[in-house]
């Protein structure tokens, strides 16, 4: 069963959502760990509420691939390989750069600095892509949510810097989904926020494993946006696959350390076992059995 968080009841106002917030962020804080069990009563009990907004906020944590139902045993955390992690990553890739695309076919004939080639910044002007209000030149709100999503890039920034990972989740999270509305496409921004999550799940489990994450973490939010900005297309985009490269390398590493660590530790309690039934392991230098 999960430890409570100390956050107080929750209202009753919109049950099914706050207690599915509250079970992801135990997930992503790590309190909740990869294959841990719990049922429907152990979670109405924690928070002090019925069955039924628990069990709805439970079914939509399966749905967006989080938890797994056991129809015996109730749910349990969901158990993300490397090779899930893989996939995440370039799903989210091929996400981010349907987005850049639809900002180059959005920018419009004659803007300063087009190539006369007809590209923008590296992409071509009529590549395929939505069109969303950031994308219109000259629409002053586009400055503004940009800046606001700077703002965002800044407190990731400092939280990455600082290895401040449950700091950095949140900004993080809220970073790619400001970032995402630019678009004016809400299946797209939704679908890029679940990819999100699930990466972040299946990092925390090799990322909580060190104990200084200072150094480790990817923290050019900021040079996003200002390229961004300066609609440098294709900077951005090199820098958002910078990002894809650098998760992707960090945690397979990692998983791998771990392989080795649980493969060493199965020899060490195979050579106990040996010992104890009176039988000699062999030395490391390639020595005989005595």
């Amino acid at each position: 069963m999960p430890a409570s968080s100390g956050n107080g009841a929750v209202t009753r106002s919109t049950l099914r959502q706050q207690i599915a917030t509250a079970l992801r962020d135990e997930v992503l804080a790590g309190r909740l760990q990869p294959g841990q069990e719990f049922t429907v009563k152990e979670i109405a009990e924690q928070y002090g509420v019925s069955a039924t907004p628990v069990r709805e906020a439970l079914v939509d944590l399966s749905a967006q691939g989080l938890l797994e139902a056991d129809q015996h045993r109730g749910f349990r955390v969901h158990e993300y390989s490397p090779a899930d992690f893989r996939g995440m990553i370039e799903a989210r890739g091929l996400v981010t750069d349907g987005m850049f695309h639809g900002l180059a076919k959005g920018l419009a004939t004659g803007v300063a600095g087009r190539p006369a080639d007809g590209r923008v910044s590296g992409f071509a002007v009529d590549s395929p892509g939505p069109r969303g209000f950031f994308v219109r030149v000259g629409d002053p709100r586009a400055a503004a949510v940009l800046a606001g999503v700077r703002r965002r890039g800044e407190e990731a920034r400092r939280a990455a810097t600082a290895g401040e990972l449950n700091v950095l989740i949140g900004y993080d999270l809220r970073f790619w989904r400001e970032l995402g509305a630019l678009f004016g496409n809400q299946y797209l921004t939704d679908f890029l926020h679940r990819l999100r999550v699930q990466s972040w799940v299946c990092a925390v489990q090799h990322l909580r494993r060190l104990s200084d994450l200072r150094g480790h973490l990817w923290s050019r939010y900021t040079e996003v946006i200002d390229a961004l900005t300066l609609r440098d297309l294709a900077e951005a985009h090199r820098m958002v696959d910078d990002y894809d490269l650098h998760s992707l390398a960090l945690i397979e590493g990692l998983a791998n350390d771990q392989a080795v660590l649980a493969s060493v530790g199965s020899e060490d309690k195979d050579d106990e076992e040996k010992k104890d039934d009176g039988v000699t392991a062999p030395a490391g230098n390639g020595g005989s059995l005595g």
